[in-house]
């Protein structure tokens, strides 16, 4: 990328997982995890990879694991390890898009160290300082496109990965459209709202990984 680069042409993908819970610390489990590339701003669910994983001990029933992810179900999925190279293949050198996504990141980066995204772009950092209530499921709701989430993730289902990585991207465009109603570049977009790899602080974390992006 040189110049000014418009964000739609920037290579984005939305990252979504679910894990057993960060009381786990050192010990959390990802228990489904989905990857949304987007073509010009929009959702490629075309090219979208969406799996359970099997943690590989038995994770106890808590309030925010979806009913879905039984260990009955989990058991059958692949291992982390198994879906790594897979999961490298789609996020490595991409920028990563999620709400909150620094945590997610966190969870993934120690489970799959060969990952190496170009950079992480937080909706949450686009919201409104001191708007009330922002989550994802809150903010889909407000903007009105919980709906369109729904019908573009057939068969899942909020705090499921693949309908919070698509929610996470209708998100992206709506406020962009509402704070760069005349366009903005990617560049922009991570000075304001990008968070750097290593988890130490804002984006850009250091030459290399702008170089990675902009260059």
């Amino acid at each position: 990328m040189t110049g000014s680069t418009p964000w739609q042409q920037a290579r984005l993908a939305a990252l979504d997982l679910e894990g057993s819970g960060a009381q786990d610390r050192d010990n959390e489990a990802i228990l489904e995890i989905a990857v949304v590339p987007l073509a010009e701003g929009q959702p490629d669910l075309s090219d979208a990879y969406s799996t359970l994983v099997n943690p590989q001990r038995p994770v106890p029933r808590r309030p925010w694991i979806s009913p879905g992810l039984t260990m009955a179900a989990l058991s059958a999925a692949p291992a982390i390890a198994s879906v790594e190279l897979e999961l490298a293949r789609r996020l490595s050198g991409a920028i990563i898009v999620g709400h909150n996504v620094g945590v997610d990141w966190r969870l993934l980066r120690r489970r799959c160290p060969s990952i190496r995204p170009a950079g992480l772009l937080d909706t949450l950092r686009l919201t409104r300082p001191g708007d009330e209530g922002n989550s994802l499921s809150t903010l889909l709701d407000r903007h009105e496109l919980t709906e369109q989430v729904t019908a573009l993730a057939p068969g899942s289902r909020p705090h499921r990965a693949l309908w919070d990585a698509v929610g996470a991207i209708l998100l992206l465009r709506k406020l962009i459209i509402l704070k760069y109603p005349d366009g903005v570049s990617i560049q922009h977009l991570m000075s304001v709202a990008g968070t750097d790899v290593t988890g130490s602080g804002d984006f850009p974390a250091s030459a290399a990984v702008q170089g990675q992006l902009f260059s």
